[in-house]
């Protein structure tokens, strides 16, 4: 018997079983059998207590450990965000799908003090993550506002160049790496023993005394400001409000953190309710390999999370299939649950640890340089030619600069910006029409 056509009777065995929902796995992976699972007419609660007082989840090495749930089998399930390295989430409404990102939250909470882990929330629909408010792990206050948060998703882009730079200048690949490499060094300093007298004194008079023949650049004279770098978790509760005001921001910022952002430490959890091709798009969802979803409505929006069918037959209530990392096949899993209660008091006890200490210059938007200022140093050889189409064609968009420079999507998007910034075109009405031209033709 072919495996397709076993696969193709789920509604014949529904009904046979008389049971709510199945779902074949056709066939199970690593065994020759194939797999029917019928839910139990008795539903049992998953706890978060239970996953934690785990031993699977106290023995797990992983730097950001989350507690899941449970297995068809009943064992534990525990996946390392810094391994995954970043998490796609969505289900419809009442499928548990907040719940769980509650039962993440704590879990990183549980292990993590604001020196190991830092959080940036985002939550635009205001009730979801507020809760959280006040601990001292978060970054900034709870964002609401999706304009605001297309500040903090570019803050974090700026702060995974800066990192990288960091990382560079130690010769390490990774965060882990940079800061053992710190406690090192700061280890052997204090071992060193005292300069003597006479040493010091040469010492001091060679700093005095230039060398004129090697001159220190400008970069090097600004030197970078070392210190210990905390894991940053940017937890996004719904993308489908950021992606209506603020697509193209919010999309680039995504797409640039989940592709390099791993070694710098920072990672990503977006969850949504709509998982529509115009929320989770093909660039977002080719750099998270590791995704989650809960009951949806239909096959089409099982095939947009997943790539392929089953989330459609969910029970709701935190059943889910989830995607590890690295592997090839979807795992049914029964969501932890966690109460409001349980969670305030969570926030409350943290709350007393300690005040949050909040970076004011996140939500800040970065200063443009002036044209032809000395600081302007990304000038591109194609601007003149640029500005000359945009003028005479009377249209300013991306792509036809792309075809008429025959550049990338990259640098053609950053000189359309400098134009806004230099209020030669108008603002972007989110259509997909050119933008306005604001000046005359220049020839």
């Amino acid at each position: 018997v072919k495996v397709n056509k076993v696969a193709n009777l789920s509604d014949d065995l529904a009904m046979a079983l008389q049971a709510v929902s199945i779902r074949i796995v056709a066939p199970i992976p690593g065994r020759g059998v194939v797999g029917i699972e019928i839910p139990n007419k008795d539903r049992e609660t998953v706890y978060l207590k239970e996953i934690i007082e785990s031993d699977q989840f106290n023995r797990s090495g992983g730097k950001l450990p989350m507690a899941l749930g449970k297995d068809i089998f009943g064992q534990t399930v525990v996946s390392d965000l810094a391994k995954m390295p970043h998490l796609l989430v969505a289900g419809s409404t009442g499928s548990g799908k907040s719940v769980s990102i509650n039962t993440m939250i704590l879990s990183l909470l549980y292990r993590a003090t604001p020196d190991d882990v830092r959080l940036i929330m985002i939550d635009p629909k205001m009730i979801e993550l507020s809760i959280y408010e006040g601990i001292p792990h978060l970054l900034l206050p709870v964002v609401t506002d999706p304009k605001k948060a297309a500040l903090a998703l570019a803050w974090a882009v700026r702060e995974m160049e800066r990192r990288y730079q960091l990382l560079a200048d130690k010769g390490v690949r990774h965060i882990d790496g940079y800061n053992r490499k710190l406690i090192k060094e700061q280890k052997d300093q204090k071992d060193a023993p005292p300069l003597e007298e006479e040493n010091l004194d040469l010492a001091l008079e060679a700093e005095m005394e230039p060398d004129l023949g090697i001159l220190p650049s400008a970069e090097q004279e600004a030197e970078l400001e070392h210190g210990h770098l905390p894991y940053i978790v940017v937890i996004v509760d719904e993308l489908a409000d950021l992606m209506m005001v603020s697509g193209r921001e919010v999309e680039e910022s995504i797409a640039r953190l989940a592709q390099k952002a791993r070694a710098a430490g920072i990672h990503l959890i977006l969850a949504t309710q709509r998982p529509s091709v115009d929320v989770i798009t093909g660039l977002i969802k080719a750099n998270f390999p590791t995704r989650i979803s809960f009951k949806v409505f239909s096959r089409t929006d099982s095939r947009t999370i997943l790539d392929s069918m089953g989330a459609e037959a969910l029970l709701g209530m935190g059943d889910m299939l989830f995607m590890p990392p690295g592997v090839g096949y979807l795992e049914r899993v029964h969501g932890a649950f966690v109460s409001e209660l349980e969670v305030q008091r969570v926030v409350d006890f943290l709350a007393k640890q300690g005040n949050p200490d909040y970076d004011k210059s996140i939500l800040q938007a970065p200063a443009a340089s002036s044209p032809g200022s000395e600081e302007d140093d990304e000038y591109d050889e194609y601007w003149d030619e640029a500005l000359r189409i945009v003028t005479e064609t009377r249209q300013a968009s991306i792509s036809m600069l792309q075809r008429r420079l025959r550049v990338g999507y990259n640098r053609a998007a950053r000189m359309i910006e400098k134009m806004e910034q230099e209020e030669i075109v108008g603002k972007s009405d989110g259509s997909g029409k050119p933008r306005e031209v604001l000046i005359g033709r220049i020839e």
